[in-house]
């Protein structure tokens, strides 16, 4: 007759190796560095630089709320926005990369930025950075109803 093997006790303390003996797996980077930063998290990034070096020169840009979405919607026409007519074109060029929205209904004037049209369209970060400010600019200027080269005299420069 065998003996039969008792139950294993439940160990309390949490188990500081994996099964093959090469220890936990902790991060790729520490969290101070840009490599650790997500893609969105880097756009964010470059969208409210872009706001506060426009906000510095235009005080009533405060009061605006800058939104990065991911991408324009379906149907424009059921998102209630303004000025969409004639956007929506045969081709990848016909995409927005923005848009601004009055105040109304007590939400404050906005400018959105979309993300992955942005990010299909730029190779490099810095290309990226070029693109976000002149939307960013671009959708300003329509808000207050100027010129982009008012808002900012180095657009369309680089």
């Amino acid at each position: 007759m065998s003996n039969p093997v008792p139950p294993r006790r439940p160990d309390p303390r949490p188990r500081r190796r994996d099964r093959h003996g090469r220890g936990m797996r902790g991060p790729i980077a520490p969290p101070q560095v840009p490599l650790a930063m997500s893609r969105a998290d880097a756009f964010d990034d470059l969208v409210r630089d872009s706001a506060d070096r426009l906000e510095r020169q235009w005080p009533q840009l405060a009061g605006v709320e800058f939104v990065v979405q991911e991408v324009p919607p379906a149907h424009p026409a059921e998102d209630g926005a303004d000025g969409w007519d004639g956007i929506w074109g045969d081709g990848p060029e016909s995409v927005p990369l923005g848009r601004y929205a009055a105040a109304r209904d007590g939400r404050p004037d906005r400018v959105i930025v979309y993300r992955r049209p942005i990010e299909l369209r730029s190779k490099t970060r810095d290309d990226r950075a070029l693109l976000v400010h002149e939307v960013v600019v671009e959708q300003v200027a329509g808000l207050l109803g100027l010129a982009p080269e008012s808002i900012d005299p180095r657009y369309g420069q680089d």
